[in-house]
């Protein structure tokens, strides 16, 4: 593996754009958005930006001019025009990996050239697209037949984490555009009820797997394959089924063929492109399978639209580059700990669940690239929930709670399933919760209500919530790929700034090495030789004894 250079960058809280904004937030964290809409009546059409088919009002945000000019002092200090063009060179920015950082090349277009250890890797990624687009034209017409001549009306992809998060969060968020004739199914985790759930009213001669694992040996992808390889020679005792009713998206060829896959039905992977990144590579098969060749090439034009975007517009109208420095600014210098992320979108539901995986795997790291400890806070906790569902949970802590917490709104303007007043009502609740999270209720306004002095404190809201709103026409593949790149070009913005690697995700593999011992300890028929803890060996020991119980029908 390469060394890092010998001097590694200026320690962040040293930089002098840094210590301004010390000192700036001692002068602005009680400064209240009603002080700075009174001031500047023109600050919500001010402090706009539009990029890609998204509109981002981050007016409702506890900064001021000079609050703008020092984070975007900040990032043109800490390199990040320069580190992400590193990244759309092919340089190999994943440093503990070595490995070059290229989503982006898979949403390039043919005449684009990105060239790779001497390789233009463009047509690789066009050739795999034409591939799957080929292949989901054969569903389609359904001339692609199962193993006794029927076409197939299921499909369930099998993977986990970005093998699973992203195609079913675009399935999800794209089912508008779906083909309604087929069926389509996920599974990811490990617990057999998930598998189960999934395949209990499917019919084997009907149903196509997609198995998704880069290397062919993520352990609980391989569990459900083989799972779902006994369902179906259960119904089919031949082997030559597997070739009908399975294909696979891995960089694996001998795994795959040794599974019984056709080798010409496996899509290709590479390692520039991480798995919280690959939605929109062959990981994207059972997507494509759902809304077709074009609406999948649509939602990739969004992606590029907004890496052109990320790459070449000037910082202050910069959407994920604003968007990343707002995040840093709650994060670093306000010590907010989680962001909400609220979609007005039903299509959406799946959204927060995925930027959880973009977000917090990509920069949930306590080193900088140079393996010092950082000392201050890397990324916080997202998490979120579709309105109005969330409104009726968990907005209450949000109003009225004791931590800050900043909320990513995203609305669109027109709905694809009219239905009476229905989306009115919709975003007039998005419109109002940002204006109340704002703007809050003070004693004046409950007491000119009439409320006795008593109930007043716990009618007040003291207001001065930050917010985002993200507003698009309405949601299309396109616009769809334009916000997924949205976050992935603010995450990347946080990490440059945060000095981390955002491209290695190394705390995963601790627990997968420790199950990987712990697995024969459960399953042994004899009594293991324990060395775990005192509470990891008490928990099998109990777990073991359950599990004897089942086996031999004793009462507990």
């Amino acid at each position: 593996m390469n060394k890092q250079p010998a001097t590694p960058p200026r320690p962040l809280l040293q930089r002098p754009a840094w210590k301004a904004l010390q000192a700036h937030q001692q002068k602005v964290r009680d400064v209240h958005l009603r002080q700075l809409f009174a001031d500047d009546p023109l600050r919500g059409k001010r402090l706009a930006a539009e990029a890609c088919g998204l509109y981002l009002d981050y007016s409702k945000n506890r900064i001021t001019n000079e609050t703008l000019e020092l984070l975007l002092k900040l990032a043109k200090e800490c390199g990040l025009r320069e580190h992400a063009e590193a990244m759309f060179t092919g340089q190999k920015i994943n440093v503990t990996e070595q490995r070059a950082v290229l989503h982006t090349a898979l949403r390039a277009p043919h005449e684009e050239r990105i060239v790779l250890d001497g390789i233009d890797i463009v047509p690789q990624v066009h050739a795999v697209l034409d591939k799957m687009a080929e292949f989901t034209r054969q569903i389609h017409a359904g001339e692609w037949l199962g193993f006794t001549g029927m076409p197939i009306r299921n499909v369930v992809n099998i993977g986990i984490g970005g093998s699973d998060l992203g195609p079913v969060m675009a399935y999800e968020a794209l089912r508008h555009y779906s083909h309604r004739s087929l069926t389509f199914r996920f599974v990811s985790n490990i617990d057999g009820t998930d598998f189960a759930e999934a395949t209990r009213d499917l019919k084997p001669e009907e149903t196509l797997f997609v198995v998704c694992s880069k290397t062919f040996k993520t352990l609980e992808t391989l569990a459900n394959a083989q799972a779902a390889r006994e369902w179906l020679l259960r119904k089919f005792p031949d082997d030559r089924a597997i070739a009908r009713h399975f294909v696979a998206v891995s960089t694996n060829v001998a795994g795959v063929a040794g599974f019984g896959i056709d080798a010409r039905h496996m899509f290709e992977l590479w390692d520039w492109a991480g798995g919280r990144y690959s939605m929109d590579s062959a990981i994207g098969l059972t997507t494509m399978l759902a809304i077709g060749a074009e609406n999948f090439r649509a939602m990739l034009a969004g992606m590029h639209a907004m890496d052109q975007h990320f790459r070449s517009a000037p910082f202050e109208r910069n959407l994920p580059v604003l968007m990343g420095l707002l995040a840093i600014w709650y994060n670093n210098f306000f010590d907010a700990q989680t962001v909400a992320v609220l979609p007005y979108e039903q299509y959406l539901k799946r959204f927060p669940a995925y930027l959880q995986q973009l977000t917090m795997e990509s920069n949930g790291k306590c080193v900088t690239l140079d393996g010092a400890r950082v000392d201050y806070q890397t990324g916080p906790i997202y998490w979120g929930e579709p309105g109005t569902n969330g409104q009726h949970s968990f907005y209450q802590l949000i109003h009225q709670g004791t931590r800050l917490i900043p909320c990513d709104f995203i609305g669109f303007c027109q709905p694809l399933n009219p239905l009476a007043r229905h989306h009115d009502l919709l975003m007039a609740n998005l419109f109002a919760q940002t204006e109340a999270l704002a703007f809050g209720k003070t004693r004046a306004q409950v007491k000119a209500e009439g409320t006795p002095d008593w109930l007043a404190p716990h009618r007040m809201f003291e207001g001065n919530h930050p917010t985002n709103t993200v507003l698009a026409e309405r949601l299309t593949p396109e616009t769809l790929g334009s916000l997924v790149a949205l976050y992935e070009h603010s995450v990347f913005t946080q990490g440059v700034i945060w000095q981390i690697d955002s491209f290695d995700q190394w705390g995963v593999e601790l627990g997968k090495a420790l199950a990987e011992r712990t697995i024969p300890e459960l399953e042994s028929s004899q009594e293991p030789a324990l060395g775990h803890d005192s509470s990891t060996n008490t928990l099998i020991q109990r777990y073991r004894q359950s599990r004897r119980r089942q086996q031999t029908g004793e009462s507990s």
